[in-house]
């Protein structure tokens, strides 16, 4: 049942009552005012005859007879004259008002008032008045359908008025819904135009601020979407460079290692061919010093690889993205984090720098430390940021600085926490384990640091002087737990 068919039948339910109402009143004052007129009308007559009817009596009944056709019929009255036998002799003729209509017995029974009669006794007979409310109870049946019929058209009337203005009252709120309809079937770019009356225009310009948000949420979820997307790719560029080129390089470098000592070695057992075999470990030697320079420059370019979840979400969404992957790639680890920055804030360098210790503290724990349980903290207070990375592993090694060939990420750190300020440490916990910490004084770790460049990635040894070693302190003492 729609709104409009709702609003008829309410508004007709509450016509009919009304005009129910005024019906119901109007007969009771039409019964009052049948039986007021028939009785006093009764009365009047009764006195009349009273009084003339004794004179005419004296005369005889042929006189009264007379008398009374004379007469004829007064108002609503019958009139019947009866001898001493009880023989009608005389009845007053029917009114000639409103002739051969009457109203129906239902209406008749409804208004009339109880019967009403005055007797007159005189020698020769009696003379009866009946009170005739018939006139005027057909007068209220006629005003009655009168009323009636006006009523019946006043009704139509204002149904036909209120559905007709329901209908363009309404007529905003099919727009609303065919809006929704389109909003429903995927066309979240529709847009109501004004509408007329005050509660449309308020319910269309909601409408219209709904579809705005909808279409600024399903564009936040796209970018979201494209930004996670982008992500993957990176990722997957990150493992397919730490999977294949690394594994390519390695090898390449082992096979040159491999050819260069067998062309030694056969050197030294054929004289007549070591010319040749000096020149080919010569170059097996040549590929191999390469190879290992094509490695090192390929680790200097993954930390500076900015993770895109880095730029787009902050440091804390980066932590908790890389501790959710290292969970997915290591179920049975058991990988606590515990981020408190509060409103500190960070420069894009010092974020990139926290970031890839994490996941360089992370690495080691997993493939050096062969940990079971890791906790990576980050906290900042009123002067500085620390980030730890503890384990449950076999600890660092006891040498008081790394070697040359395996910590490349390390160096790399402790040149950019030397930069901004800081420094990383190394430290072994009890009774097992390693601590990884960073601290960066907060000033510098949230100055813009646009004029600062990456350090290059150190060269070969083969090919390189003497290069300063990074401030990595690796430290014996028995640390239990991070400070």
């Amino acid at each position: 049942m729609t709104l409009r068919l709702k609003i008829n039948l309410i508004v007709g339910a509450l016509t009919l009552l009304f005009v129910a109402t005024m019906i119901g009143l109007e007969l009771r004052a039409a019964k009052d005012s049948v039986h007021e007129e028939t009785v006093a009308a009764n009365r009047v007559a009764a006195q009349l005859l009273d009084r003339t009817a004794w004179r005419y009596a004296a005369q005889g009944t042929p006189a009264m007879l007379a008398f009374l056709q004379s007469v004829g019929r007064i108002r609503s009255n019958d009139i019947l004259l009866f001898d001493t036998g009880n023989q009608e002799l005389y009845r007053s003729p029917p009114s000639p008002y409103k002739a051969g209509r009457d109203a129906p017995d239902w209406f008749s029974r409804l208004i009339s008032p109880p019967a009403s009669m005055r007797s007159i006794q005189f020698p020769d007979g009696r003379l009866e008045v009946h009170a005739n409310a018939s006139r005027a109870v057909l007068d209220a049946w006629d005003e009655m359908a009168w009323l009636a019929g006006g009523a019946l058209a006043m009704l139509a009337l204002v149904n036909g008025l209120v559905f007709w203005g329901v209908g363009r009252a309404v007529r905003p709120l099919g727009r609303i819904v065919t809006a929704l309809d389109s909003l429903q079937a995927g066309r979240f770019d529709v847009v109501l135009p004004p509408l007329p009356g005050r509660e449309a225009a308020a319910i269309g310009s909601a409408f219209n601020r709904m579809t705005a948000q909808l279409q600024q949420h399903i564009e936040t979820e796209k970018r979201a979407v494209r930004a996670e997307r982008q992500l993957s790719d990176s990722r997957a560029l990150t493992r397919w460079i730490e999977q294949h080129i690394e594994q390519s390089v390695t090898a390449m470098r082992s096979m040159a290692l491999s050819i260069a000592q067998r062309s030694a070695t056969q050197a030294g057992e054929q004289p007549a061919l070591a010319a040749g075999l000096q020149s080919n470990a010569q170059a097996a030697q040549l590929i191999a010093d390469e190879a290992s320079r094509l490695y090192d420059a390929m680790h200097g370019i993954i930390p500076r690889l900015t993770p895109l979840v880095l730029d787009s979400f902050g440091l804390a969404e980066a932590l908790a993205d890389l501790a959710e992957r290292s969970r997915v790639a290591h179920p049975t680890l058991a990988l606590t984090l515990q981020v408190a920055l509060g409103d500190a804030a960070l420069s894009p360098e010092a974020a990139l720098a926290l970031y890839r210790a994490a996941q360089e503290g992370l690495t080691n724990a997993l493939r050096h430390g062969r940990a079971s349980a890791v906790t990576l903290a980050l906290q900042a207070d009123a002067a500085r940021l620390t980030l730890t990375v503890s384990d449950n592993g076999v600890g660092p090694p006891a040498a008081a600085a790394p070697p040359d060939d395996g910590h490349y990420g390390l160096r790399w750190l402790a040149q950019r926490a030397q930069a901004l300020g800081g420094q990383l440490q190394l430290l072994p916990l009890q009774p097992h384990g390693a601590l990884l910490r960073v601290q960066l004084p907060l000033d510098a770790a949230a100055a813009a640091t646009a004029d600062t460049t990456l350090p290059p990635p150190p060269p070969s040894p083969a090919t390189a002087g003497p290069q300063p070693e990074p401030a990595i302190t690796v430290s014996a003492s028995q640390t239990t737990c991070p400070p």
